[in-house]
């Protein structure tokens, strides 16, 4: 399974039957892995990678380091739960560190996202804290390269 998700994160469009060459399978046993990855929660979704930059439409990405202070019988999770469901949010990670949850907001200008900031998120009980970055460019994202260099360029090295 662990080679059937290694390619999907490459291409979540390959084929069931060029997936099959390279796992030396068929394309029907691909089709049932693939199946069952879902069913099991595992694949939730497949999506583009996209370079914003390029779009026309302006669009604000926003980093938040929240401070939370957690729930005594849910901990961390009924806050985040909670935080998870403002449509502005399109990712959000438990964190070590400083802050407690990282997240990724999405807004179309900047002042509906501090709105969001100021006005919903840290007026939720238990946020403590705040400190928000906002995205300049994108050099990379999901591991893939947003603008390819026209000569590929060998690093230095160096003895």
């Amino acid at each position: 399974m662990d080679r059937l998700i290694a390619l999907l994160k490459e291409n979540a469009r390959i084929s069931l039957e060029d997936a099959a060459l390279q796992l030396d399978m068929s394309p029907e046993e691909v089709a049932t892995a693939l199946e069952n990855l879902e069913v099991a929660g595992v694949i939730r979704a497949y999506q583009a990678i996209v370079n914003e930059d390029k779009l026309e439409a302006d669009q604000v990405t926003a980093v938040i380091e929240v401070k939370v202070t957690p729930e005594r019988e849910g901990g961390f999770d009924h806050i985040a739960s909670r935080i998870c469901r403002y449509p502005e949010v399109t990712s959000m990670y438990l964190m070590s560190g400083q802050y407690d949850l990282m997240l990724f907001v999405e807004g179309p200008d900047l002042r509906t996202v501090a709105t969001f900031v100021s006005a919903r998120l840290s007026s939720i009980p238990g946020v403590t804290g705040t400190a928000t970055h906002f995205r300049l460019k994108t050099y990379k994202h999901h591991g893939v390269l947003m603008e390819q260099d026209q000569a590929h360029e060998r690093l230095q090295v160096s003895p």
